[in-house]
């Protein structure tokens, strides 16, 4: 795959979300992550034009001085973001298998100490999280207005343990 005309390897599919497909990619010397858009249906989630949203969110996020990789480049005309790769196992991997610590969960609560006073959510899907080095970083770049509904509080923690929900969850998504 290409972004802006410099050739970049597939290693391997990391993950599809709502607004596009995240691949690992090498350009021979390093690793990072390509995430291309697509424009499949999302019931659930309304969007505009996603690689713009994809920047401003990036700019945003950055702002607040939230931990995740950094942008390197965006290919509008392609709709790809290439970005810093962060090693390490998501939330939902330390979720599932029995593994989660207690400091993770005091590391997205300070997240949210930065994104609540700027009127910001972002996705706390664990899944949108890495850990490396025992730091917590959030790989997505989405983020929308403040809602209490859509906080971590009232959704997100539903899934950083084994409740109901993401037990549910892992169930219908196990391979």
């Amino acid at each position: 795959m290409k972004v802006n005309g410099q050739e970049f390897n597939v290693i391997k599919l990391l993950g599809k979300g709502k607004g596009g497909y995240s691949y690992l990619v090498t350009n021979g010397k390093e690793n990072y992550v390509l995430k291309q858009i697509h424009h499949e249906p999302c019931s659930y989630y309304q969007f505009g034009n996603k690689i713009e949203a994809e920047i401003n969110d990036y700019n945003t996020l950055k702002n607040i001085g939230l931990r995740m990789p950094r942008l390197i480049e965006a290919d509008i005309e392609n709709e790809r973001i290439l970005k810093e790769y962060i090693e390490g196992n998501s939330i939902y991997e330390y979720v599932l298998n029995g593994k989660m610590k207690p400091d993770y969960l005091e590391q997205i609560k300070a997240m949210c100490g930065l994104l609540y006073p700027a009127k910001i959510n972002i996705d706390y899907f664990p899944t949108n999280f890495i850990v490396q080095n025992d730091e917590l970083y959030y790989i997505d770049y989405e983020c929308n207005e403040y809602s209490g509904e859509w906080n971590f509080e009232n959704w997100g923690i539903k899934y950083w343990s084994k409740t109901p929900e993401f037990i549910e969850y892992a169930k219908l998504h196990s391979n």
